[in-house]
């Protein structure tokens, strides 16, 4: 039995390495989050903006889902299921997306302003109905704070609240189908805290790795599993996190750029060079920690480009900065934890490189190359 059990344990991780080989889309840092602006207008009328993938949820598909496959299946639809479409997703909005004020949901009308436009169908990512859906109502007279809800359907909410009047401006991060706190509507609003700030992107800086960043947690596996030894290991470890941090750094700070349709390529193409070396070589060459670093500095371009999707506090920038690497930094080593828990038994064992490395490897090369192919022709 335990010689049926040693035998089954790689094949059965090299399961799960395959597993996704077609489930992520094809770039590597889709953020399943919704971004809303909600801004409150001099003329008593509110006004919120939904960034989220309307095409996907018309059809009541998974966020994940191909792009190219939902504007297809929308297409193939007659204008009066199109519009009972719409009419649907309208609902969706008035049961699922609550503006408070003192507590009390307010009345609003749902738009489209995207569908149809050049803004959706001549999008980088072509869309049918756009990426914005568009909430309006009235504020109500002498109202002293207001709070915004969304259901889980739309997942997490980056939430930033506008009063141009009062010269209000918060954001904040809500879990899934959390309430926002309410925002005093009296005063000028107070910065975040500097506590506040650094809980915050901590957690999207480990979010973004466990369990957003499936192409980033393979590429640490791909280190992990070099050598059984810990200084192979910690080299390789060091020399990727000081390179990402460089780049994420200068890229936040808008020192360097460059273009996500070059870097996502090369991040999946990083996976399989690593992946591949550990099938033909069982210790680290000499070459191997300065093509980690090269390899560090493209992913710090990748862990930008998120970043600047979340965007930075005006006031905390480094905090944030740090904040978010430090993240970064928990959620690799949380891979490389869970991953010495499954395999540490097996490390010293005679056939641990030829039934586990090697296997698993390779299938981590085949998913690296088959996500390099979807992201040079999408």
């Amino acid at each position: 039995m335990g010689r049926l059990r040693t035998a089954l344990f790689p094949v059965v991780l090299l399961a799960i390495v395959l597993c996704p080989v077609e489930a992520p889309p094809a770039l590597a840092h889709p953020l399943s989050f919704t971004e809303v602006t909600l801004t409150l207008g001099a003329d008593g009328a509110f006004e919120a903006d939904l960034v989220y993938d309307l095409d996907a949820l018309a059809l009541g598909a998974p966020i994940d889902t191909d792009d190219a496959e939902l504007v297809a299946a929308l297409e193939r639809l007659a204008p009066d299921e199109i519009e009972t479409r719409l009419a649907r997703l309208r609902r969706l909005f008035e049961r699922r997306v609550r503006v408070r004020f003192d507590g009390d949901p307010a009345r609003f009308r749902v738009a489209f302003p995207d569908h149809g436009t050049p803004r959706a169908t001549e999008a980088d990512i072509p869309t049918v109905l756009g990426l914005t859906a568009r909430i309006t109502g009235t504020v109500p007279e002498g109202a002293a704070t207001v709070g915004f809800f969304a259901s889980r359907a739309f997942g997490e909410v980056h939430l930033t609240i506008r009063d141009p009047r009062r010269g209000i401006e918060a954001r904040s991060v809500l879990e899934p189908g959390a309430r926002s706190d309410p925002l005093d509507l009296t005063t000028p609003a107070a910065p975040p805290s500097r506590a506040g700030v650094a809980r915050d992107y901590l957690r999207l800086g480990f979010v973004h790795i466990v369990p957003d960043g499936l192409d980033h947690i393979l590429f640490v596996l791909g280190l992990f599993l070099l050598s059984a030894q810990l200084r192979p290991l910690v080299w390789q470890v060091t020399a990727f996190t000081v390179a990402h941090a460089v780049t994420l750094t200068l890229a936040t700070l808008e020192v360097v750029a460059l273009s996500s349709r070059l870097v996502e390529p090369l991040i999946a193409l990083s996976i399989v060079y690593v992946a591949v070396e550990n099938v033909l070589t069982d210790r680290m060459t000499r070459w191997r920690a300065p093509v980690v670093f090269g390899f560090g500095l493209l992913h710090g371009l990748g862990f930008a480009g998120v970043l600047g999707e979340l965007g930075l506090p005006e006031q905390e920038r480094l905090l944030a900065l740090v904040s978010f690497n430090a993240g970064i930094e928990l959620g690799q080593l949380a891979v490389i934890a869970g991953a010495a828990l499954a395999c540490g038994w097996f490390r010293s064992a005679p056939w641990y490189r030829a039934r586990l490395v090697v296997p698993a490897s390779a299938g981590i090369a085949l998913v690296g190359l088959v996500w390099a192919v979807e992201r040079i022709f999408s």
